[in-house]
């Protein structure tokens, strides 16, 4: 496993962690920013997540907050984790329906770009969507799949994770809006992603599974869902069986230069 960058924060006895007033500031900036970008952006389902969470702005939130609501919906719950965890770790904890959060927030030097997700990326932009049934279902099932997956097959599941819950598009009656979590917590991705840009593929599991991606550049292709539904969808398919057929096919080539050595 690679080297982790940040360190995450320990909750005191009362499991309560504490944050400094910079963090705070970090946090404010960020999700201040976002909510006035993800504004005709965000699909409808994730706004509806946002007013749930009803997010608190001048502090970073305590899990124990966050969990009150989603349990209260999905029965999903987000678990405290250091700031890189393991293939195996993160499927362990999707397939108990407890979404990973690492603990530590990004320095104000690092406001637009950050190499490993922060409590910022995880609770704004993927937290919202937890509470929809269809999206945590979908959720649910990916983690019990990866969990019984061989590690070459794990590799073919992470792509379908990028191109859907990290990067994903959907269209909407009001038009093509956002519901991945990477583009909905960065405000650069928010606006590039609908832009004329990159380029818009129909979602097919298939497609998604052989496309090569980048972790640190702004994504050169975004998969459109038809709606949300079609994760809900997509968790009663036989996903392993695409998984095999995308090993079958192989991988298409990559639409961006290979990364600088």
């Amino acid at each position: 496993m690679k080297q982790t960058h940040y360190v995450a924060r320990e909750p005191d006895e009362q499991g309560f962690i504490h944050y400094t007033d910079t963090e705070h500031a970090v946090w404010n900036t960020l999700v201040t920013r976002q909510l006035k970008l993800v504004q005709g952006r965000a699909c409808q389902e994730y706004l509806d997540g946002i007013e749930q969470l009803a997010l608190p702005h001048d502090r970073i939130p305590q899990l124990a907050e966050i969990n009150q609501v989603l349990s209260g919906t999905t029965g999903w719950q987000v678990a405290r984790v250091p700031a890189l965890i393991p293939f195996q770790t993160f499927f362990e904890l999707l397939a108990s329906k407890r979404f990973p959060v690492a603990t530590f927030i990004r320095t104000p030097e690092e406001l637009d770009y950050l190499q490993e997700p922060d409590i910022f990326h995880e609770i704004f932009g993927h937290c919202p969507l937890l509470t929809n049934p269809w999206f945590a279902e979908f959720t649910h099932t990916y983690g019990k799949l990866g969990l019984a997956a061989s590690k070459e097959q794990r590799v073919f599941l992470a792509r379908l994770y990028w191109m859907t819950i990290e990067f994903g598009l959907v269209d909407t009656p009001r038009g093509r809006r956002i519901y991945g979590g990477g583009i909905l917590s960065s405000p650069k991705e928010t606006l590039y992603s609908l832009s004329d840009a990159p380029e818009h593929q129909a979602f097919d599991p298939l497609e998604c599974m052989r496309t090569p991606y980048r972790i640190d550049i702004l994504q050169p292709l975004y998969f459109v869902l038809p709606e949300l539904k079609r994760l809900f969808d997509l968790a009663h398919q036989d996903i392993m069986a695409l998984v095999a057929h995308a090993q079958q096919l192989g991988l298409h080539a990559p639409k961006f230069p290979p990364k600088a050595a």
